[in-house]
């Protein structure tokens, strides 16, 4: 069942009772990382594994996950080529109540340097299962910076 989440702004990612951070590099310039994150959606379950379908909407996105967990986002700050934020407005996802996730994007030598932020809030049992579940989503943010870097090698961009 789809329940609603609390509304928050960018700001959240600073204060959220869980912060789950992580960095990774890509060859590619920021603005084709960008594009990559904020303008071709679709593109999204080519090089995030876990991502069975995304599909832009009207200020936002539909994401399904394998697995079955569902979320409808509103893009919340897209400022190319250095950061792109979204909030989940709605999910399947037991136990959630105010969800952000934000990539910030830096040059590094010809390349880019990511940093992706998840902040969560939810129930207690929410709360922990996410702070348990750092090391795998960890691995999963790494495998979509290198699935995304060969992405977007093979497209020249």
């Amino acid at each position: 069942m789809t329940h609603r989440l609390r509304p928050v702004g960018t700001d959240f990612t600073g204060t959220a009772p869980v912060r789950l951070a992580f960095a990774g590099e890509t060859a590619a310039a920021p603005e084709a990382v960008f594009r990559a994150l904020a303008e071709d959606v679709p593109g999204w379950q080519q090089w995030f594994s876990a991502v069975a379908s995304a599909r832009p909407t009207e200020g936002g996105r539909e994401i399904r996950l394998r697995g079955g967990i569902r979320f409808e986002e509103s893009v919340l700050l897209a400022e190319a080529p250095e950061v792109y934020a979204y909030r989940v407005d709605a999910t399947n996802a037991p136990g959630a109540r105010a969800w952000v996730e934000e990539w910030r994007l830096a040059p590094s030598g010809t390349g880019t340097q990511i940093r992706m932020t998840f902040a969560l809030d939810g129930t207690a049992p929410f709360r922990l299962l996410w702070t348990l579940a750092r090391p795998c989503v960890g691995r999963a943010f790494q495998q979509a910076v290198t699935a995304l870097d060969r992405r977007l090698a093979d497209r020249g961009g």
